[in-house]
């Protein structure tokens, strides 16, 4: 009898266990342009590079990031989900964040693995640049784990998820605007974390 590859799981963060932290850092500073988000972006350099420049314009710095962060909560029921979940299988957090940014967001969800991004930042605490892990970093950090023996069920909102969601053996959206569900319909859609745990039940 041929034993079952053990199962691994990749969430997305923001839009899955968070708020979207550009979203509410666009609500504090009344900068609306910085609402657009990878849910509305696909381009993520393009994304990227437009926040950098919107920041300078306003001589936003890394602190003032951060201290909005340092109020945002996980979203209401995330952070028992994602208990429950790690006792049953590993869990993955990918994420196209920053590390300067996500600490507080998983010292509330009890410090789960996760793979991001990482910023330049001068002596003055101004964001200077953004450097890539990896090039599709989701992606790539998904065939190197089934490469390790791992099968993979996955879970994503937005644009930059969905290049996950197809390599990995099952691909989940969790509320993802309708632009989303609407071009990648192989997948299917869960609104509640309890809808998105009875589909990753089916296959661990």
């Amino acid at each position: 009898m041929l034993m079952r590859q053990p199962a691994l799981v990749c969430l997305d963060m923001e839009g899955v266990l968070t708020p979207e932290i550009w979203v509410t850092v666009a609500a504090k500073t009344g900068i609306e342009a910085l609402r657009r988000t990878t849910r509305d972006e696909p381009d993520y350099d393009k994304l990227m590079r437009n926040r950098l420049a919107i920041l300078k314009e306003h001589g936003l710095r890394l602190s003032d990031i951060q201290a909005v962060i340092a109020t945002l909560d996980p979203l209401e029921g995330s952070v028992e989900f994602l208990t429950t979940l790690r006792a049953k299988v590993p869990v993955i957090v990918l994420s196209d964040t920053f590390y300067p940014f996500a600490g507080p967001l998983m010292e509330k969800l009890g410090f789960p693995v996760l793979f991001c991004n990482t910023l330049k930042v001068s002596a003055q605490g101004i964001i200077q640049s953004y450097h890539l892990r990896l090039a599709d970093q989701k992606r790539a950090s998904v065939i190197a784990l089934k490469q390790l023996g791992f099968r993979i069920l996955a879970a994503g909102d937005s644009y930059n998820d969905t290049t996950m969601l197809k390599e990995a053996d099952i691909g989940i959206l969790f509320r993802p605007p309708q632009t989303v569900a609407k071009a990648f319909p192989q997948f299917p859609v869960t609104t509640t974390y309890a809808e998105l745990a009875q589909q990753l039940a089916r296959h661990l």
